[in-house]
């Protein structure tokens, strides 16, 4: 178990660090997920949910779909955010960064003190990450991680996103069902050695706080349904067998079955209840946001950081 889990970390570090040196001003978002999901499988893994790719406001859940024809462009707070699992023992990760070329934008629209600001905005969400994971050990409450998280990023004159948090991970479950708040709170539960925990500190200049948008492009099985329609019982039971209740994207699913007639059965699965839909996340103010996070292991007297 253990080796899995640490074979999953250094593929998806590898990855992320690989992926940010592709990532430019022009580049079509698809083909950086596609790089980051194809690199996973090569090296060894699978994806354990589809990349994510979320830009200034937009802080969470958006990754490509059929045709994507968005673009990276200088200047953007990137947030990258990526996961593989061997045998189901998943390594999550996230990192930040402002796509370069931003230097030869127009200075009237994007000043030099924005630039700072935003780098400031990156450098508080990976402090808080790293302040939080300095607590973490046996025993330790889940209430003061996120007391840690909120003061460091307040500290840098910003605020967390508060109904975002981190999670717990076991086999095959993404969240399994321990949240790690990223601002301080009264919760009691102390952690345990052998606790897989993604720690994922999201700061901002707006509220701090993310509402749903309409758009969905990453699901996950929930339950087996009766459906009239056939074909879409066949992508039921597809998307139950490849990737049970890890999520996934509708892309994944492509080279077995028809774009249109899936995209219908995607439908009247939403319906069914027989899959779940992740909305993409937007702050609420429109404010940009970015994002750090690392998968760690739960020790006596510390914790072993996977993604490093």
């Amino acid at each position: 178990m253990l080796e899995s889990y640490e074979k999953a970390g250094e593929i998806v570090s590898e990855v992320r660090d690989d992926a940010v040196k592709l990532i430019k001003d022009g580049m079509p978002v698809i083909d950086l997920i596609n790089f980051v999901e194809s690199q996973i499988i090569e090296r060894g893994g699978a994806p354990a949910f589809p990349c994510n790719v979320s830009i200034n406001e937009i802080t969470a859940h958006y990754s490509s779909p059929f045709n994507d024809k968005l673009l990276i462009e200088a200047g953007d707070l990137l947030k990258l955010d990526l996961g593989a699992h061997i045998n189901g023992y998943i390594a999550d990760t996230a990192t930040s960064i402002l796509v370069p070329g931003y230097e030869e934008l127009n200075k009237e629209e994007y000043p030099e003190e924005k630039v700072h600001h935003h780098e400031k905005m990156i450098d508080a969400s990976h402090e808080a990450l790293l302040n939080a994971i300095s607590t973490i050990k046996d025993g330790v409450e889940v209430g003061k991680i996120g007391a840690v998280v909120e003061e460091t990023i307040k500290s840098h004159g910003f605020n967390p996103v508060a109904n975002l948090t981190g999670h717990s991970m076991d086999q095959w479950i993404l969240h399994s069902g321990l949240s790690i708040p990223n601002v301080k709170e009264k919760n009691s539960h102390k952690l345990e050695e052998g606790d897989v925990l993604a720690i994922e500190p999201f700061a901002t200049d707006g509220v701090g706080l993310v509402t749903d948008l309409t758009p969905t492009y990453i699901f996950r099985f929930l339950r087996d349904r009766p459906l009239r329609m056939v074909y879409a019982q066949k992508v039921l039971k597809t998307i139950k067998s490849q990737y049970k209740v890890l999520p996934f994207s509708p892309r994944w699913l492509t080279p077995g079955f028809d774009e249109k007639r899936l995209n219908a059965a995607m439908r009247l699965l939403i319906q069914s209840r027989a899959i779940y839909p992740y909305h993409v996340l937007r702050e609420k103010t429109g404010a940009w946001v970015s994002q750090s996070e690392h998968t760690v292991i739960v020790e006596k007297e510390g914790c072993q950081i996977i993604t490093e």
